[in-house]
C-alpha cells in the first residue's frame, strides 16, 4: 500500500508504545531510523496516550536506546488534557487527580493542583497504584456534577509478556459507576493532534500520523485530517487494519520501513 502525495509530507506524529518500543525493548534500530527521518527533512513529534511519564522521563528512556530527542518533541495525553482544561480555566485551580506523575506534572505546569474535595474537574488516567478508595472519591465527585475528563481510552497496554490492563480499564470502571461519559483529551480525540500540529507548524495534510492502534492513533489522526500509517509491531493486526474504514493510507511491518 502506497501513500498518495508522499512528497507533500513534511512532518511525522509518531506514537511510542508499540511503535518505538515494547516496554523496555526498542523496535528496530531507532538512531538509524531517526537519522533517515532527519536526512529526509521530516520534522518529528512523539505523541503518546501513555500519561504515566513526563517528557523528561521519555527523553531519558530514549537516551537508553541511543536516541537524542528534544523535550519539545514529546507530548502525551496528560499534556493534552492539561491543554484542554487550560482553555476552559486559564487561571488554573483545584482538581481531583487520579493518575501518576506524568498527569500531575502536566496539570501543575499550567496551574492545576490536586484537591481531595470539590474542585473544577475530576481528571483521570492510568494509575498503577489504583485503589477502591481512589475510585470511590472520584465517583462521588463526578456524581456531584463536577466535569469528568480522562486522558485516554486505551483498554490494554502492550508488554513483552502480552497485553495488560490500560487506562481504559479504569475509565470503564468510573463510567460504569457514575453513568457519565468522560471528556477524552487523548487519542482518538483530535485534541492531541491539534496540539502537535501547533508545535510542528504544519498543516494536517502535510503531517503523517503513525501508530499501532486503529481505534486510537488512526481514528484520531483521521479526525484531525491527517494521512495515517499503521505499524504491525503493536496492537493492530493486518486483517484489522485492512478492514478499517476510512482506509488507512499505509501499512508497515515496522517503523523502519517508512523511509
Amino acid at each position: 500500500m502506497l501513500l498518495k502525495n508522499s512528497k507533500e509530507i513534511k512532518a511525522l506524529i509518531l506514537d511510542m508504545d508499540g511503535v518505538l518500543w515494547r516496554e523496555r525493548a526498542p523496535i528496530g534500530d531507532l538512531p538509524s531510523i531517526f537519522s533517515r527521518f532527519e536526512k529526509a527533512g521530516l520534522k518529528v513529534i512523539l505523541a503518546t496516550n501513555n500519561a504515566t511519564r513526563t517528557p523528561r522521563q521519555y527523553i531519558e528512556k530514549m537516551a537508553g536506546f541511543g536516541l537524542s530527542i528534544r523535550e519539545d518533541q514529546v507530548i502525551n495525553s496528560a499534556m493534552g488534557v492539561a491543554y484542554l482544561l487550560h482553555k476552559h480555566h486559564p487561571d488554573g485551580g483545584p482538581v481531583y487527580i487520579l493518575g501518576e506523575i506524568g498527569l500531575t506534572s502536566a496539570l501543575n505546569d499550567v496551574g492545576f493542583t490536586h484537591s481531595e474535595k470539590s474542585g473544577l474537574a475530576v481528571i483521570g488516567s492510568m494509575d498503577r497504584d489504583i485503589t477502591f478508595w481512589k475510585l470511590k472519591q472520584a465517583t462521588l465527585l463526578i456524581r456531584s456534577g463536577i466535569p469528568f475528563y480522562f486522558t485516554n481510552p486505551d483498554r490494554t497496554y502492550p508488554t513483552p509478556e502480552g497485553l495488560i490492563p490500560g487506562a481504559g480499564a479504569i475509565l470503564a470502571a468510573l463510567e460504569a459507576a457514575t453513568d457519565v461519559k468522560a471528556i477524552i483529551a487523548g487519542k482518538p480525540s483530535p485534541t492531541l493532534f491539534e496540539f502537535a500540529l501547533e508545535r510542528l507548524g504544519t498543516k494536517p495534510e502535510e503531517t503523517l500520523v503513525v501508530g499501532d492502534r486503529v481505534e486510537t492513533d488512526i481514528l484520531g489522526g483521521q479526525r484531525a485530517g491527517c494521512p495515517t500509517a499503521v505499524v504491525l509491531t503493536g496492537i493492530a493486526t493486518r486483517t484489522e487494519t485492512e478492514r478499517w474504514q476510512p482506509k488507512v493510507d499505509l501499512i508497515l511491518e515496522e517503523l523502519g520501513d517508512l523511509v
